[in-house]
């Protein structure tokens, strides 16, 4: 199997992080700069890509990367799925950014109210199970949640668990291999919860 073509980016990992966190503050600000896009810029990423970070995030029709990092084309790989879980599929999307595309950069992006962490919570409080696909998901997110007080209040049991859910995806993946060399190589791998409500990612140092 071949690839297109592609070379190293241009950006650090520090560079590319500071990008996202000016994109995010302009999005909340209310003034992106989202391209309009033209034949020249299609053009020239035709030849190939150049990704400085390859963000992880959930499916959520609210949480598009490209929008809220305010972003050009050809500047982000993104691998989105339900709660942003890990799976072999996932990870082959993730090893080819980190092998072909040589991000220096890695995101794992979590959302306030995420339907799958919700989920997860219920499975693991209270046993209720989905069908059978979005049970594995589900199955796939419960072990990385904390053991909370139930009786805290549903909005800070479902924060701490979000949270939790990023931090769970980051460990898988530093927990590879290909992650081990990754890090030792110079990559970096951050976490960060997009707030639905104010538009601001809260990036987890």
């Amino acid at each position: 199997m071949t690839f297109p073509h592609t070379k190293k980016p241009h950006l650090s990992a520090k560079a590319g992080l500071r990008k996202l966190i000016e994109g995010n503050d302009r999005f909340v600000r209310g003034q992106a700069r989202f391209p309009t896009v033209c034949k020249e810029v299609l053009a020239h990423l035709a030849k190939g890509q150049q990704p400085y970070a390859t963000i992880l995030g959930c499916s959520d029709s609210r949480v598009p990367p490209e929008l809220i990092f305010d972003v050009e084309f050809g500047e982000l790989f993104i691998v989105r799925v339900a709660g942003n879980v890990i799976s072999p599929e996932v990870m082959g999307s993730l090893q080819y950014a980190g092998t072909h595309l040589h991000t220096p950069l890695f995101v794992v992006l979590g959302h306030e109210g995420c339907g799958a962490v919700k989920a997860a919570l219920e499975f693991k409080y209270h046993r209720v199970k989905q069908r059978s696909r979005i049970q594995i998901l589900v199955e796939n997110i419960a072990p990385g949640l904390p053991n909370s007080d139930k009786r805290l209040p549903k909005d800070k049991l479902m924060a701490a668990a979000v949270e939790a859910n990023v931090r769970w995806s980051m460990h898988q993946l530093h927990q590879t291999p290909e992650g081990k060399k990754a890090v030792k190589r110079g990559t970096q791998l951050v976490g960060a919860i997009y707030e639905i409500g104010s538009g601001r990612v809260r990036f987890l140092f």
